[in-house]
C-alpha cells in the first residue's frame, strides 16, 4: 500500500488539535515539529518540569501520513475546520513508497560501543564483541537507550569507577540503563526509582531481558537507606528541587553523579549543591555535564 505525507504550518495553539483531527480522519500517524528547526529561530523544548515556557513552538509543522487516495483538499480543509482554524493553510503533499516499517525502524539503531568493555546492543542485533559486557536494550516509552549524550556521560563514569560490592540509587531510572549497567559492573545492591509508572515497568523488563538483580519502584513508593553512589539523570529544575533528598540517600564517602544539565546550567547547580557536598564537572559532551562530588 502506498502512503501520503501532508505537511503545513500552524500556530502552537492550534498543532495538537491539528493533529488530532488528521488522526480522527485516519491518519496512520501525525506529528508535530519546530517549523524553524535548522534556522536561528529554532526554539528547543525540553520540558523540565516547573518550566515557565508552554510546551509546543509558535510556528509548528504537522506532518501526517496518510492513505494515497485520500482527496487531500477535502481532508485538510475539514481537518482545519475540527481544529478551529479560520481559514484552510496551504499544504504540500509527497508519496510515501510502503516499507517494511519495523525493518526501517530497527535499523536506525544499531549498537553502541560505550568503551572497551560496555556496549549497549538492541535485541534484534548480536553483540559486536562477545567478551565485553552487553547492555540488551531496545528503543521504547521510556527514555534512555544510550544514544543520547546525558546517558552516555553517566554510562562512561560508572564503567570507569569500581562498583563492586557497592549499592547504587538511580533516580529517575526511564529505561533502566544506568541501573543494569551497574549491577553488570559488579554493583551488589541496585535500585531504581521513576515518577513514570511505565518506565518502572520497562525497567524491570530490561532488568529481566539482561539477567541482573535490580529492583525498581514508583517514585509514591517509600525509599529508605543510603547509598555507595547516588545517580540522577534528570534536568536542570528537578535536579534543583531534588538537592536534600538527593544527598540524603549518600552514605558518608558516596559519589553523588547529576546529568541532564546544560553547560550554563553547571554553576549554578554546583552551588545548589554546596551546602551537602562539592560538585565539579568531569566530564561534557555536546552541550551537556556530568558533574560529580561526593558526601564528606
Amino acid at each position: 500500500m502506498a502512503w501520503l505525507a501532508i505537511s503545513l504550518h500552524t500556530d502552537g495553539r492550534h498543532a495538537e488539535a491539528l493533529a488530532d483531527a488528521f488522526l480522527a480522519h485516519g491518519a496512520l500517524s501525525a506529528s508535530i515539529e519546530d517549523a524553524d528547526a535548522g534556522t536561528a529561530d529554532e526554539t528547543p523544548q525540553f520540558g523540565e518540569p516547573g518550566s515557565p515556557a508552554s510546551p509546543g513552538w509558535k510556528r509548528s509543522r504537522v506532518v501526517a501520513l496518510l492513505p494515497d487516495d485520500i482527496r487531500a483538499d477535502d481532508l485538510v480543509t475539514d481537518c482545519a475546520r475540527s481544529a478551529g482554524l479560520a481559514t484552510t493553510p496551504a499544504f504540500t503533499e509527497e508519496p510515501v513508497a510502503e516499507q517494511d516499517w519495523v525493518q526501517l525502524t530497527q535499523s536506525q539503531f544499531e549498537p553502541i560501543r560505550v568503551s572497551d568493555r560496555l556496549w549497549i546492543v538492541p535485541s534484534w542485533h548480536q553483540a559486536p564483541d562477545p567478551s565485553a559486557l552487553a547492555l540488551v536494550l531496545d528503543p521504547g516509552m521510556a527514555f534512555g537507550t544510550g544514544s543520547h549524550p546525558t546517558t552516555r556521560l553517566c554510562l562512561e563514569w560508572l564503567e570507569r569507577t569500581p562498583l563492586t560490592g557497592k549499592s547504587l540509587l538511580d533516580y529517575g531510572c526511564g529505561s533502566g540503563i544506568l541501573a543494569i549497567a551497574a549491577a553488570k559492573l559488579g554493583a551488589r545492591q541496585v535500585l531504581g526509582v521513576d515518577i513514570d509508572p511505565q518506565a518502572v515497568t520497562a525497567s524491570r523488563c530490561n532488568a529481566e531481558r539482561n539477567a541482573v538483580d535490580a529492583t525498581f519502584i514508583d517514585a509514591t513508593q517509600p525509599l529508605n537507606g543510603t547509598f555507595d553512589v547516588v545517580v540522577a539523570n534528570i534536568l536542570a529544575n528537578p535536579l534543583r528541587v531534588l538537592a536534600p533528598a538527593l544527598c540524603g540517600y549518600l552514605l558518608p564517602g558516596a559519589a553523588l553523579v547529576l546529568s541532564g544539565i546544560l553547560v550554563d546550567q553547571a554553576d549554578e547547580l554546583i552551588a545548589i549543591y554546596t551546602p551537602w557536598l562539592t560538585l565539579s564537572v568531569v566530564d561534557s559532551r555536546d552541550g551537556w555535564v556530568c558533574l560529580v562530588g561526593f558526601k564528606g
